[in-house]
């Protein structure tokens, strides 16, 4: 019997594909499966149209059989089987496939799902099995044929016998090494794994023997082996079903055994799409944040499927960062899969179903946001701060998709409020968007520059999270109107009048500003009188961009550079404290007020103090 060798390029290709192009060695169960699929939709669709074939939709199989002692896996399809001619030219010659000429030549339209037009899946075979042999009969042919290789040394194809049409596939492992056990896939748990894994939702039953423990009967404490045929296979995708055949339940029990969830989700979404891109897709929101959802080991994505075969467990692109969130699977024909099917190629049409699915994820949150608010808020307790990160990341390219998903808490009450919902509310003659950060509603509340800004009846949001005023500076404005801390030196509320009457005693008492100010030498760029001070007697107001909690945020992050803010002390007329400034006046307490004044702001900033032991007898001494 003669072997035939495969073309040198195909050895080289062989050899590739069997020692880099796949990164799991258990791929081979997917592909030898997809391809029994394909051999029995080829049948199934002669059925249709030749009433010779026989068999209905139910008569169709695929099945598997293990061998511990013979270390063999074989699986066995009653599909359409091949002749002499096609193994030759579908086994023989490395990636060439039958599947896409069979659609090409039958004029099947895209609802006829053949999986094997990728190629050349059959070699994954070889990175399991030292030996590879394929019986396979033709539907109608009388003849049956053996195809059987070893690798890249090439093949031989002889005559053989075989009761029925299909294919039978028989792989011989390899023996152990330290660095790989084969025998792994020789035991039951494992290929039921594998095909609930990968091939969950071929639509033909994939079957295999199992052993059952069963009560013996007649017995109470009694056990017996029983062995039956079972399927391990799912067949009927949930996504692919319509979606008034399925309950709340059906969508909770599918995300929770597929994505290991204790909780039923949030939220979901079952889509259906059709255009200049084909997918369906089921999307979901947990209800609470993965532990590890907000560090660098958390990896976004989605489940790939192709005709109801995984492809890959996470696909990265089809989710922005900003929604990562989102847990699902896409499940689309249209895609262009290499020929190992592991990676995906950037083409248009992955751009295309992620651009929708983004789209409606974006529309699902406005939905939550106007019509189901409880829902939402809890939504935005867990995700929120990736959703403002969104705004601040990628120099706020993603704001216009975003920001009217945003939620702050605000001076209006307990519950948030949407920036729509500020700037409608905004009185008359308020022209911008004010703001206070700090690490608690309390704790900004209490902040001495809010008490201006409260007095006119403008409602103030509350930045808690480090990423909030990072995002305000991305976003800049919001329907026209300027995002203003209530930090800013240039906060502008007071009326021509109080104005000219601050500026006038800014200059009445600038020699005693000016000694304060040289006490406070490199810690602020000034010390200014305030119109914005109504009980306090002292605040810290910044000028430029960076402010003091920014500065807050910049320098706790683990980097040498540090920032510092320029700030200005300002300090309150009408209060006694300042009248006692007066009063010392070219003393050298006036220096001592200072300190102690700066080093009482930053406390109520939330900041350190440089100096706690001189803060302490300053106190005891000016008392």
């Amino acid at each position: 019997m003669e072997t035939k060798a495969f073309q040198a390029e195909s050895k080289k290709l062989l050899d590739m594909m069997i020692h880099s192009i796949y990164t799991h060695k258990e791929i081979f169960l997917r592909e030898l499966i997809s391809n029994a699929s394909d051999a029995i939709d080829k049948l199934y669709f002669r059925s249709l149209t030749d009433d010779s074939v026989g068999m209905n939709k139910e008569d169709f199989a695929i099945r598997i059989d293990l061998d511990k002692d013979a270390r063999t896996i074989t699986i066995t399809d009653n599909g359409i089987g091949m002749t002499a001619e096609e193994l030759e030219h579908n086994l023989g010659t490395i990636a060439s496939s039958g599947s896409q000429q069979f659609k090409t030549d039958n004029e099947l339209g895209d609802d006829q799902q053949i999986i094997g037009q990728f190629g050349v899946g059959f070699y994954s075979a070889f990175m399991v099995a030292k030996r590879v042999t394929v019986y396979s009969k033709a539907f109608g042919a009388a003849q049956a044929y053996k195809w059987q290789s070893e690798g890249v040394e090439g093949y031989t194809i002889e005559e053989t016998e075989m009761d029925t049409h299909g294919t039978k596939i028989v792989l011989e492992l390899m023996e152990d090494s330290d660095d790989e056990n084969y025998s792994e896939f020789l035991e039951t748990y494992r290929i039921q794994g594998l095909v609930k894994r990968y091939s969950d939702y071929i639509r033909f039953p994939v079957q295999m023997e199992v052993s059952h423990r069963k009560l013996k009967e007649g017995t109470e404490d009694e056990y017996e082996e029983e062995i039956t045929l079972d399927t391990l296979n799912s067949m009927v995708p949930l996504w692919r079903k319509n979606r008034t055949e399925l309950t709340e339940d059906d969508y909770n029990n599918f995300y929770q055994e597929k994505f290991m969830d204790y909780m039923p989700p949030m939220a979901y979404k079952h889509v259906h799409n059709e255009g200049s891109v084909s997918y369906d897709a089921l999307l979901y929101i947990p209800s609470k944040a993965p532990f590890d959802y907000y560090t660098r080991e958390y990896e976004k994505g989605l489940q790939l499927y192709s005709n109801g075969v995984l492809i890959m467990e996470k696909c990265g692109d089809l989710l922005p960062d900003y929604y990562s969130f989102v847990r699902g699977l896409v499940d689309s024909e249209d895609l262009s899969l290499n020929i190992s099917r592991e990676m995906l190629q950037h083409d248009r049409q992955l751009k295309l179903i992620a651009k929708s699915i983004e789209k409606t994820i974006r529309s699902e949150l406005v939905r939550m946001v106007k019509n189901d608010r409880d829902k939402y808020e809890k939504f935005f307790e867990a995700f929120g701060t990736q959703l403002k990160y969104g705004v601040y990341s990628d120099y706020g390219m993603h704001k216009e998709e975003l920001q009217d998903l945003l939620l702050f808490a605000s001076s209006r009450g307990e519950k948030p409020v949407t920036l729509a919902e500020y700037v409608e509310a905004m009185p008359e003659g308020q022209k911008e968007i004010y703001y206070a950060s700090g690490a608690t509603r309390e704790a900004i509340a209490a902040l001495p520059q809010t008490e201006a800004v409260l007095a006119k009846g403008y409602e103030i949001l509350y930045f808690t999270a480090p990423v909030d005023e990072f995002a305000a500076k991305q976003m800049m404005t919001y329907k026209d109107k300027e995002f203003k801390s209530v930090t800013a030196n240039d906060l502008d509320l007071g009326t021509e009048e109080e104005k000219k009457a601050l500026e006038e005693k800014q200059n009445e008492h600038q020699e005693l500003l000016t000694e304060m100010s040289a006490a406070l030498d490199g810690k602020v760029e000034r010390v200014a009188l305030s119109s914005r001070l109504k009980s306090h007697a002292v605040c810290l107001t910044s000028e430029g961009d960076l402010t003091l909690e920014m500065e807050k945020v910049l320098n706790s992050m683990p980097t040498e550079k540090k920032v510092q803010a320029k700030l200005v002390m300002e300090l309150n007329p009408e209060h006694p404290v300042f009248a006692r400034l007066t009063a010392l006046q070219g003393t050298d307490k006036v220096a001592k007020y200072a300190k102690l004044l700066f080093d009482q702001a930053l406390l109520l900033e939330g900041m350190p103090i440089d100096n706690p032991a001189e803060f302490s007898e300053l106190i005891c001494e000016l008392m």
